[in-house]
């Protein structure tokens, strides 16, 4: 067959192919052009998923006449500037869109219509474009002092083929809610509105731009949780400044769903991003459990290729390396400085909880009012009436399940030493060498008042009280001592009898040994033996007899994946995690009140001991005023 040069018409389609996959991606170019229009508002609406009709409004600075004949032209555009030498800056993009393609793309499969008033000027024009074939500018009206107007309809009719790799309606309009929410995070000084259907979804306002005004946008985007139960970052290294904000661990979720990454302002999915947060989170959450969080990239538009990807999802960094880096280091320098503060959604579940309990003759408590009520006296008095019932507190404690029953079991060890140390004295220490005695109210975990089945330590503060689950919060605190003592000394190491080959692919083993320094530090002793093949000679010691084969080939893995070898530390992790579980205080030990407030004091001294090592919380804090409420007292 010829070679034959292709028509206008046909490559336009051919490039729509891979610019506006579904409806979502074509909100999204039309959403980057209004916001490099210097939009302050955006208003989308969207029918039948986006396929029947999308408009996209905004007040940016609009198109003159001639300029709409050209913005329909492919690789056409405004947004890529010159070099010195009089090229096109190429790998010095600043604006979100560049490459010219998204409008005739869409206009060669849908029914495109634009609208614009120019800044400063009197008259608007209308510039439409039908499956590709292009109708004069006229005058149009328009609503706004200036800014633009983009009608799609009919969208892939050109193209019917492409309707039937569609989904559902709610698939896609659902898509385009996520696509306009990561745009409302990445640029919180803009205004967004979203109808589907004609149905309001979406409302955020303008916010000021910087971390207050950002932390809101996220707020109102993720929810009202995530604000307060998110840690700032605010990092810069080598010319790259990350920013935003991750939530605690114990505010985690069970996908990766809610992670976003933005550089220079531009949302994109990023393997970077998934491997650096699992490997800073790696000590604080359960493989199943994801973080949230919300990170912002900035730096030289030359250090970043973001022409690497048709959609421009994905980028390309000239030091991924440097960037990883700083994202763990950062995200651990903020999970260092939450110290033991875990989730506020734990005691909004807790309180929840006691709502739902049911009273001894089946009725709720506290959801209306009953035929009964307690007196002061301890009894129970008829609320109808002055004669009072022949309860009494035996039958009362018949009536009501658990009153009776044994307690966990006691052991009679002494283990106050457990909590002896620095750490939970350093507190008392200070206070006797001021002079000044320490109210324990106002320690923030409180003072301990009881132990409650020989399992959870109850501590009154001063305008609240504190549940503690022992076992878990002293696992916290063996694990964080045992990485210390690691860190400080190294990993002890044991060595091979015969050292053993593992055989990988010759990419595998190359990354393998370019990362041997790292690992030896982690006690992984190896060196190249051959195209294919490495050679290991020590393990760590705390892993006992390990599946050598296996552990390499997960590290491989991962450094594929993620750029780190997160299997070894994270297996060092779990024995740590095992070790520290048999060496901590066990449920049902029952604790002297010096033994109780030593460990609350230890707690509040030992970074992440609000979550124990698969990310569950290890107290939770319910506030007097949200007690009084469950009483009725507010």
């Amino acid at each position: 067959m010829p070679i034959r040069r292709l028509p206008a018409e046909t490559v336009n389609r051919i490039a729509a192919g891979e610019v506006v996959e579904r409806p979502a991606s074509a909100v999204k170019e039309l959403v980057e052009n209004a916001i490099d229009a210097g939009a302050t508002r955006i208003e989308v609406q969207a029918d039948q998923g986006g396929l029947a009709r999308i408009l996209i409004a905004d007040d940016g600075h609009g198109m003159a006449a001639d300029q709409l004949e050209l913005a329909v032209e492919r690789h056409a555009t405004s947004k890529l500037p010159l070099d010195d030498d009089g090229g096109w800056a190429l790998l010095n993009v600043s604006t979100l869109g560049f490459r010219g393609e998204a409008l005739p793309s869409i206009g060669s499969v849908a029914r495109l219509s634009i609208t614009s008033r120019a800044r400063g000027e009197a008259d608007a024009f209308l510039i439409a474009v039908d499956a590709g074939a292009v109708q004069p500018v006229a005058p149009a009206g328009f609503p706004g002092p200036h800014g633009a107007r983009v009608e799609v309809r009919d969208l892939f009719f050109a193209t019917p083929a492409r309707l039937k790799f569609m989904k559902s309606e709610r698939s896609e309009a659902l898509a385009i809610t996520e696509e306009l929410k990561r745009q409302a995070m990445a640029h919180e000084a803009v205004g967004f509105a979203l109808d589907l259907d004609g149905r309001s979804v979406l409302r955020l306002q303008a916010e000021h731009p910087g971390p207050e005004g950002r932390l809101r946008r996220l707020a109102a985007v993720l929810g009202r949780d995530f604000q307060q139960n998110a840690l700032e970052i605010d990092q810069a290294r080598e010319g790259v400044r990350l920013s935003g904000f991750a939530g605690l661990p114990t505010y985690s979720r069970g996908n990766a769903q809610h992670q976003y990454l933005f550089v220079n302002g531009r949302p994109v999915k990023d393997r970077l991003l998934a491997g650096a947060l699992r490997a800073a989170y790696a000590d604080f959450l359960a493989r199943d459990r994801h973080p949230v969080a919300a990170l912002y990239v900035e730096l030289e538009a030359g250090l970043v290729d973001v022409n690497v990807h048709p959609a421009k999802a994905e980028v390309r960094f000239r030091d991924p390396a440097l960037v990883r880096g700083l994202i763990i280091g950062a995200l651990r320098h903020a999970l260092a400085g939450a110290g033991h503060r875990a989730s506020t959604t734990t005691a909004g579940q807790a309180l929840a909880g006691f709502s739902a309990g049911q009273g001894p003759w089946g009725g709720a408590l506290g959801t209306s009012p009953s035929a009964y009520a307690w007196s002061g006296g301890g009894g129970a008095r008829y609320a109808g009436g002055p004669s009072a019932l022949a309860l009494s507190a035996a039958t009362l404690a018949l009536s009501l399940p658990g009153v009776e029953a044994v307690s966990a079991r006691v052991e009679d060890n002494d283990f106050a030493a457990m909590f002896e140390g620095p750490q939970a004295s350093d507190t008392f220490q200070a206070g006797a060498l001021s002079g000044s005695v320490i109210d324990p109210l106002d320690y923030p975990l409180g003072a301990a008042r009881a132990q409650l089945h020989e399992t959870y330590i109850l501590a009154q503060t001063r305008d609240g009280l504190v549940i503690v689950d022992q076992h878990a919060a002293h696992e916290r605190l063996v694990y964080e001592r045992m990485k210390a003592e690691a860190a400080g000394g190294g990993v002890a190491r044991q060595a091979l009898l015969l050292p053993e080959v593992v055989e990988l692919d010759p990419a595998e083993a190359e990354r393998v040994i370019a990362r041997a320094d790292e690992l030896a530090e982690l006690g992984l002793i190896l060196e190249s033996f051959g195209p294919g093949a490495v050679l290991v000679r020590e393990t760590p010691a705390a892993l006992g007899d390990t599946d050598v084969q296996g552990l390499v080939r997960d590290i491989a893995d991962d450094l594929a994946e993620s750029g780190a070898a997160l299997a070894l530390s994270e297996r060092l992790g779990e024995v740590a995690g095992t070790m520290a579980c048999h060496g901590s205080v066990r449920a049902g030990r029952r604790l002297t009140a010096a033994e109780m407030n030593a460990l609350l004091r230890q707690m509040e001294a030992t970074p992440h001991s609000g979550q124990c090592n698969h990310g569950r919380p290890t107290y939770v804090e319910l506030k007097l005023a949200d007690i009084e409420r469950l009483f009725g007292r507010r």
